[in-house]
């Protein structure tokens, strides 16, 4: 995959990078794997607004990924690399020899034509997009799409450009380094599939007009600053006025910079060694 960038003709496309899908190798999607979405626009059963900023935006459908790769054994060929609205990674469509197709994430040097397979028994085979459990896998190795509870599939590590690796294995678990900096311990018994994930330029990507975040079903946010004092705590004053609180809030008085939100008892705690690198506002 490239960045591609445009002559300065238009304000919207002066400072855009987007992507430009060289690596993409079909265009309409598998029809047998798609499935509906249903649209809130940000509302509840009420049609009450419960999430700002949500609405608008081009109709998209479900892509059904196998997250679980519970076909053993069996060798996939590669059939084609797609794009998929709901997520920042492309994603692979695999054919099984039974003819039974399914999409998975799209490792970052996996091509069409490529046997790919899901490992239960025998000698691991440590090649991008070959899946196992976590204890067939050798230490430093890349993984991505990982379960934390056995059977339930892969939960974590699903974005474009994002690995995780295994430092240690200990006991009945293994010292998974997440790419946040967490170090958390997961069971040698959930399974990973091997490699980085591929659209690693997704990172750089600009989007360089309001309106293509509307195309992706954001709405326009509007600084608390700039409203009135019924509205927002930071609102109010004369002319342009600074938001006057010494601590930033949310809408609602809750501090928004630097503010710890997660659970104190949470169940997962046990799990984490190292927790992630915090960086400034992020909770």
């Amino acid at each position: 995959m490239g960045i591609k960038r445009f002559k300065p003709t238009t304000p919207g496309v002066r400072h855009a990078a987007l992507p430009d899908f060289a690596e993409l190798t079909k265009g309409k999607p598998e029809k047998s794997l798609l499935r509906p979405i249903k649209r809130t626009g940000g509302r509840n059963s009420l049609g009450r607004l419960t999430m700002r900023h949500r609405g608008g935006g081009h109709k998209r459908m479900y892509r059904l990924i196998d997250f679980k790769r519970q076909r053993f054994d069996v060798a996939a060929d590669v059939i084609a690399i797609e794009y998929d609205p709901n997520r920042s990674a492309r994603i692979a469509l695999l054919r099984y020899p039974d003819g039974e197709k399914a999409y998975i994430i799209a490792p970052l040097e996996i091509k069409v034509g490529q046997k790919i397979v899901s490992i239960q028994k025998g000698e691991p085979d440590i090649r991008p997009g070959n899946c196992m459990p976590i204890r067939m896998v050798p230490l430093g190795t890349a993984v991505h799409n990982i379960e934390l509870k056995v059977g339930r599939g892969g939960q974590i590590v699903r974005s474009a450009g994002s690995s995780a690796q295994i430092m240690a294995k200990e006991g009945d678990y293994a010292h998974v380094r997440l790419p946040s900096g967490e170090v958390r311990m997961i069971s040698l018994d959930c399974r990973c599939t091997i490699g980085q994930i591929g659209n690693v330029e997704n990172e750089t990507v600009s989007i360089g007009k309001a309106g293509r975040t509307r195309w992706l079903g954001r709405r326009s946010r509007v600084r608390g600053v700039a409203m009135n004092p019924v509205d927002h705590p930071h609102g109010g004053g004369e002319g342009k006025s600074p938001q006057g609180n010494p601590h930033p809030v949310s809408p609602w008085g809750q501090l928004s910079k630097g503010l710890k939100t997660r659970t104190r008892k949470k169940y997962s705690n046990v799990f984490i060694l190292k927790r992630r690198n915090n960086k400034k506002g992020q909770s």
